[in-house]
């Protein structure tokens, strides 16, 4: 498969700048939980690194399928299926789209992505999260934006309780969504946290003519 479709090509393109709502559905209103806040920043500060598989659906229906490695602070990696030529890194400052079919690389700071409340434990989510319901006491939906900043985007978290995680809690998955109404869902599995990661898997080849690996 080839990105020559471009709504394939939008697929992984909405991801980086972006942001929302459901991998839960809400049902029943539950009031906003301080306690579930707190437990999911136990949860980002608890977990150095992760990796996993993911499978990413834009709002066409488009999937695309790769594997996550994380490492906190700021850095991520989506690589992709072997017949998609596109790859996104965080390196701790800047999120960088790399598609290597047209030789093109497009950077954004990760603090103007939603993103940025995923790769930053520190992160107050206090201030910019609320609580979503889900009718499940064992499902977390966290939706992060900040309201002075729109065009950034909103991200919203779903977490699993998981004894065997974290602060008891495992990353599901997030849905995303840009100022556009670009919306991108990733499904994650086959999690691992903590594990080594190097940080040469945070550089990549610019394809670019004269451009050096970064």
């Amino acid at each position: 498969m080839t990105l020559k479709n471009p709504l394939t090509r939008r697929a992984a393109w909405t991801l980086t700048p972006l942001a929302v709502a459901g991998l839960a559905i809400g049902v029943p209103a539950i009031a906003q939980s301080s306690t579930t806040l707190a437990s999911v920043q136990s949860h980002l500060k608890s977990t150095s690194s992760m990796t996993a598989d993911f499978v990413q659906t834009d709002r066409n229906g488009q999937r695309l399928s790769g594997k996550l490695t994380l490492k906190r602070p700021g850095k991520i990696r989506f690589q992709y299926q072997k017949d998609v030529p596109l790859l996104i890194v965080g390196d701790g400052s800047s999120l960088t789209m790399i598609d290597y079919e047209v030789r093109q690389v497009q950077r954004w700071p990760v603090k103007n992505s939603p993103l940025g409340a995923l790769l930053d434990p520190d992160r107050d989510l206090t201030k910019y999260a609320k609580v979503l319901p889900t009718g499940s006491n064992d499902v977390l939906s966290v939706e992060v934006k900040d309201p002075k900043r729109p065009e950034y985007g909103t991200i919203t978290m779903v977490f699993v309780r998981d004894g065997g995680a974290p602060a008891g809690l495992r990353l599901r998955g997030w849905v995303a969504l840009d100022s556009q109404n670009n919306r991108t869902r990733i499904d994650l599995s086959n999690q691992k946290f903590n594990v080594a990661v190097a940080d040469s898997a945070f550089r990549w080849t610019d394809p670019r003519p004269n451009k050096r690996g970064r």
